[in-house]
């Protein structure tokens, strides 16, 4: 099953619409209404991906054939682990990394460690048994309200991936991250060009409509080392 098959197109499904509650707001209602009429969640039960999210990983691979059997991946802020799922579906040899806990998946190694430790990419690295093929981050700062802010917070975050990123990738190596509407800034656009040949920003199907999120994927690494 594919993210853009019938199970995730949300067709013949009846909306679901969720009463008020004296112990509920508003808000709450708005969110489990829209978990419960969310095709990509059925669909990630189904599939038993510990999140919807996986499907954005599914569908970028599909674009860009991002996952090959026997490749190195490094899934950086994985938690709760639904990429480092679909990575390791397709044959990929995972390493994962987050500052939160994470339940451990099959053939996926996590590390629970700060992506700003400076000890920590090389540790990453170790476990992988070599250069990465492929870093991935979905993460995002909290989010506050303010679309700008949210931006800069979610962007600091590529960034750091970034850095693990140039620190362990192999030569034509890729780098998929979250970034929010705007897409990369300036001068991290200009970094990911000097490092790789290609960077594109996409919104995969599987991301909400109404999100402002977009992904920065860059392939071809090694073009400028410097």
């Amino acid at each position: 099953m594919t993210a853009r098959s019938g199970d995730a197109s949300g067709r013949g499904r009846v909306p679901v619409k969720v009463k008020k509650s004296r112990g509920r707001t508003q808000s709450s209602r708005a969110w489990l209404q829209r978990q419960l009429n969310d095709p990509y969640v059925a669909a990630a039960k189904g599939k038993g991906y510990r999140s919807r999210a996986a499907f954005k990983l599914v569908e970028l691979d599909e674009k860009f054939r991002l996952l090959k059997k026997g490749a190195r991946v490094l899934d950086l802020g994985a938690a709760p682990g639904g990429w480092s799922q679909v990575a390791a579906a397709k044959g990929a040899t995972v390493v994962a990394a987050d500052v939160l806990a994470m339940e451990s998946i099959p053939d996926v190694t996590f590390f629970q460690a700060d992506l700003t430790d400076p000890h920590v990419p090389a540790m990453l690295k170790a476990a992988l048994g070599g250069p990465a093929d492929l870093v991935l981050t979905d993460m995002a700062a909290p989010t506050t309200g303010h679309r700008a802010t949210d931006h800069i917070r979610t962007i600091a975050l590529v960034e750091i991936a970034l850095e693990v990123a140039i620190d362990t990738l192999a030569p034509g190596g890729a780098f998929v991250g979250k970034v929010f509407q705007g897409g990369a800034t300036g001068d991290l656009l200009a970094r990911m060009k000097r490092h790789f040949r290609e960077v594109k920003h996409v919104k995969p199907p599987a991301s909400r409509a109404e999100s402002v999120e977009l992904y920065v994927v860059a392939l071809g690494f090694g073009r400028d080392r410097a």
